[in-house]
């Protein structure tokens, strides 16, 4: 049928937000985990020792994401918000794990066992947390009436994100902290052996 003149269709509302480009969003998403690692390197009052927090945030999206995809589900506005919500909560739990590796390295032990140390420790508190989080959005994915796909998706999302977190930040984040700890390292070595070298090539200068 052909409309009266003065009558279009346009998008409202959800489908209407579907229809936008995907450029914001991932402004939001990097600018969420700009700002974590901006706050753990004020914090730590280094730049290497965050991206041991920062890199567990891909895994748990990638989670979410294929959790959406199982349930052919789309990516709408609501399942982005729960993207959002993901960076922070990865970022707790691979905090848990980075703060007690931290403490037990300055004690003495070396940054892989502080690390293995720290998620063994940690690794109950995490579940606890994680798992009744878990438990508490799960009627979100299984939700019907009204408006059951938007709270299906949004739940859908942080229910399979979470379950990225958990298990990736369980398995991941002590391996980046050894890493970043390692490479942190090497460079402390090699600035202070090039320092020392210069200190005697000055030395011996001066003797001639």
């Amino acid at each position: 049928q052909v409309l009266p003149p003065g009558i279009g269709i346009e998008w409202t509302e959800l489908a209407f937000q579907q229809t936008q480009p995907g450029t914001p969003t991932l402004l939001v998403f990097g600018a969420a985990a700009l700002f974590v690692f901006l706050v753990l390197a004020a914090q730590y009052e280094s730049l290497r020792l965050p991206l041991a927090v920062v890199l567990i945030v891909p895994m748990c999206l990638l989670a979410a994401v294929t959790g959406l995809l199982m349930r052919n589900m789309s990516i709408d506005v609501l399942a982005q918000i729960g993207f959002v919500v993901l960076v922070g909560l990865a970022a707790k739990n691979a905090i848990l794990i980075v703060e007690f590796a931290r403490q037990a390295q300055e004690q003495g032990a070396t940054a892989a066992d502080s690390a293995v140390r720290a998620a063994r420790t940690r690794l109950r508190p995490i579940l606890m947390t994680s798992f009744a989080f878990i438990l508490g959005v799960a009627p979100l994915v299984v939700a019907t009436g009204a408006g059951a796909e938007m709270r299906q998706s949004l739940g859908t999302a942080v229910f399979f994100g979470m379950l990225g977190v958990t298990g990736f930040g369980l398995l991941f984040t002590p391996v980046f902290y050894t890493l970043v700890r390692r490479v942190g390292r090497s460079k402390e070595l090699a600035t202070t052996q090039s320092t020392t070298m210069s200190q005697g090539v000055a030395l011996k200068a001066g003797n001639e």
